[in-house]
């Protein structure tokens, strides 16, 4: 069996980066946990072995679809007020994370451990200690994250599990009804929350994030404003 000349690549023309875009366009096209490792070396007219020879095992593959999804990120200007940084960040991320099915989940179970994301957390933190959040500065980031990030994984589990969000929610609609019938309280949910969700818009998907990110920044103030409630909320005792 000839030997490969030194210097020439395991598979000519297959690099990782190649095989990290042709995976985040599987991820893009279905959910990062949809595709296996022998759909994507089809694709790429390969075998597993030469996916695994040059970025390793799925895990780190995975890890390396998520980085580069979230590559393009940058942080809001350092000089905005707390509350501005925050929205404007939030609503940036929910942008690929959409995109891309099952990135929000990953982030949310593995932490954001990137270094496109290090100067976010860098700047998102001095933003919390300057606003005046004390010893509840690492709570206030995570709730922040959290709140919206969770909110975008729980979208993209409704699709990967059930296949069809618009169907799932028109269905609750109709058990709802049917189960609530006369009942107030139903009618509310019915005519301000369901029925948007039920019409398959993505618009309704913006609207509920945006409530999201905006009531959790409206709480964190009034937490923020009572300086005995962050105290409390940490844990820390008055001096």
């Amino acid at each position: 069996m000839a030997r490969r000349a030194a210097g020439t690549p395991y598979h000519l023309g297959l690099t990782p980066d190649r095989i990290v875009a042709e995976a985040l366009d599987l991820t893009g096209r279905g959910h990062l946990l949809g595709w296996s490792l022998r759909e994507l070396a089809d694709r790429l007219g390969v075998t597993v072995s030469v996916i695994t020879h040059h970025v390793g095992s799925k895990d780190r593959l995975l890890r390396r679809v998520v980085e580069e999804a979230l590559a393009g990120l940058r942080p809001p200007p350092g000089d905005l007020p707390w509350d501005a940084w925050f929205r404007e960040m939030l609503l940036a991320i929910r942008e690929p994370l959409r995109r891309y099915p099952g990135t929000a989940k990953w982030v949310l179970l593995h932490g954001p451990t990137f270094p496109a994301i290090m100067p976010m957390i860098d700047t998102g933190i001095a933003a919390l200690q300057r606003a005046g959040f004390g010893d509840a500065v690492g709570l206030a980031f995570a709730t922040l994250f959290n709140n919206a990030v969770m909110t975008l994984a729980v979208a993209d589990e409704r699709l990967a599990e059930e296949g069809d969000g618009p169907r799932d929610h028109g269905t609750a609609l109709r058990e709802l009804r049917a189960a609530g019938a006369g009942n107030s309280g139903i009618a509310v949910l019915d005519s301000t929350l369901l029925r948007m969700f039920a019409s398959g818009s993505g618009e309704a998907h913006e609207t509920y994030y945006r409530f999201v990110v905006d009531t959790t920044i409206a709480g964190l103030t009034v937490l923020r404003d009572d300086p005995a409630q962050v105290r409390n909320t940490s844990g820390a005792t008055s001096p």
